[in-house]
C-alpha cells in the first residue's frame, strides 16, 4: 500500500465495465489502494490524462468511438511517460490488434470476456513495475543531484586551494608550489600559506582519514583553524596543540588529520615546524642531495586531548628546497600491487634537481600517474613545497 492511491484510468465505452470494476476492486478503493478514472474514448482519455501526472495505468479497450485503443497508444508515445503503463483490453483471438498493440507500446493486454481473476494479476503485476521504475527515477533524481553538489564542492575546493602561481611574484626570497589530485571528485587532503608578517612565510599540508565529501568537510574545517589560529600564534607546536583541542569536538570514532606545520623566516631561513603524526618533509640541497627533516614526534589531530606537540628548528641555506607531501605520493600503488615509496620520490627529486620548482614537482605528479597506470588511485596525491631563494634583505 503506497501513501496515496495508485490511479487507473478506464477507456472504454461500456458503462457496465465501470460498475464491474468498482464492485470488484471496491476493497482497494476503499483502502485508497486503488482510485478509478473514467473515459469512453481516446479523446477523453488524452484529457484526462494531461490533468492528472500522477496517473500510474490506463486500462483501455481496443474499438471505440471517436478515438481507437491503437490510436490512444500512438498518442501517448509522444508523452515519454515511462512511468505510465497502457494495458489494452481485446476481443478474444483478435491478435492482429493485440500484436499491432504491443508494437505501439501496450504494456501488456487481455481478452474479453474479461477473467476479473487474471485481471487484477496484470493490474498488481504492472503497477509493481510501476513502482520499480518510479524507484529508479527516483535514485537517478537523487544521483543527479548528488553529482551537481560534489561537483560545486570540488569546484570550491579547488578555489581554495591555491591554484595559480607564483602566488607571491614580486617576493624574489622563496618560490612556493603546491597541487593536489583528489582520489574522488573531493578530496581529504589540504595545504595553505600565507605571510605571518613580511619576513616569515607559514605553510602547513595536511591528510584527513577517509575521502569524499565528508572528508571534504573536515578539510575545509582544519585548514580554516589552521589558518585562523597561525595567524595569531607564531609558534608552531602552540598553533598545533590550539587546533587539536578546537578539532577534538568536530571529530568522531573514525576521523583525525595529520599535518605538518612550518614557518620559514626569510630573511635568515631559519625553518621552525611542527609534526603531527604526517609524513616527514625532504630537504633538498642545490648539489641534488636529499635528506629527510628531523623526525621532533607529534601525534595525529583531533583525536587526543591536550596531546603535546615539539617546535623543531633547522636552518635553510639559499637554494634550498623543502618538499612535504601526503601519503598518497609514496602509498600509489600500481597494477601489481607496488607502492611509489619514498626511495622513488628521492630518487626523482635527485634526478631533477636543477629544474624549477613548478616543474619539478609536475613531473612528479607525472611520474606517479605513470607509475599507477590504470591502477584505481585509492588516495588523495598531494605535495607543497619551498624553495628559499636568498638571505638578503629585500
Amino acid at each position: 500500500m503506497t501513501n496515496s492511491p495508485y490511479k487507473i484510468l478506464i477507456v472504454d465505452d461500456e458503462p457496465d465495465l465501470q460498475m464491474l470494476m468498482l464492485q470488484r476492486f471496491r476493497a482497494k478503493v476503499r483502502n485508497r489502494e486503488y482510485e478509478f478514472l473514467f473515459a469512453e474514448n481516446g479523446a477523453e482519455a488524452l484529457e484526462t490524462v494531461s490533468k492528472n501526472q500522477d496517473l500510474s495505468l490506463i486500462l483501455s479497450d481496443i474499438n471505440m468511438p471517436k478515438m481507437d485503443g491503437l490510436t490512444l497508444l500512438n498518442e501517448l508515445q509522444q508523452l515519454n511517460r515511462s512511468d505510465l503503463k497502457t494495458v489494452m483490453v481485446s476481443a478474444y483471438g483478435d491478435m492482429d490488434n493485440i500484436r499491432t498493440a504491443m508494437n505501439r507500446g501496450a504494456y501488456d493486454f487481455v481478452t474479453k470476456p474479461i477473467d476479473f481473476k487474471d485481471l487484477e494479476i496484470t493490474i498488481e503485476k504492472t503497477l509493481k513495475e510501476i513502482q520499480q521504475l518510479l524507484k529508479v527515477k527516483d535514485m537517478q533524481a537523487q544521483l543527479e543531484s548528488l553529482n551537481y553538489d560534489l561537483d560545486m564542492a570540488a569546484r570550491i575546493q579547488q578555489k581554495i586551494l591555491h591554484q595559480e602561481f607564483p602566488v607571491f611574484p614580486d617576493d624574489k626570497r622563496f618560490d612556493i608550489f603546491a597541487n593536489m589530485i583528489a582520489a574522488k571528485q573531493v578530496g581529504g587532503d589540504f595545504y595553505d600559506f600565507f605571510k605571518y608578517d613580511d619576513d616569515h612565510l607559514a605553510f602547513f599540508i595536511g591528510d584527513v582519514a577517509g575521502k569524499g565529501m565528508p572528508a571534504a568537510i573536515y578539510m575545509a574545517v582544519c585548514r580554516t583553524m589552521l589558518k585562523s589560529i597561525g595567524s595569531e600564534v607564531f609558534d608552531p607546536a602552540e598553533c598545533i596543540f590550539k587546533v587539536n583541542n578546537m578539532l577534538i569536538p568536530e571529530s568522531d570514532i573514525s576521523t583525525f588529520v595529520t599535518v605538518f606545520y612550518g614557518v620559514l623566516n626569510l630573511k635568515t631561513g631559519e625553518l621552525s615546524y611542527c609534526n603531527g603524526g604526517h609524513n616527514l618533509p625532504y630537504i633538498q640541497k642545490p648539489d641534488g642531495t636529499v635528506t629527510e627533516l628531523g623526525d621532533i614526534g607529534g601525534l595525529l589531530l583531533g583525536k587526543f586531548e591536550d596531546a603535546p606537540y615539539q617546535t623543531g628548528e633547522t636552518k635553510l641555506s639559499p637554494g634550498d628546497t623543502i618538499v612535504t607531501f601526503t601519503d598518497g605520493v609514496t602509498e600509489a600503488e600500481n597494477e601489481d600491487g607496488g607502492f611509489f615509496d619514498e626511495e622513488r620520490v628521492i630518487k626523482f627529486l635527485e634526478t631533477h634537481a636543477n629544474k624549477s620548482l613548478d616543474s619539478k614537482l609536475k613531473g612528479l605528479f607525472l611520474e606517479v600517474m605513470k607509475f599507477s597506470g590504470a591502477a584505481i588511485q585509492s588516495d588523495d596525491i598531494t605535495v607543497l613545497s619551498v624553495h628559499f631563494n636568498d638571505s638578503i634583505d629585500q
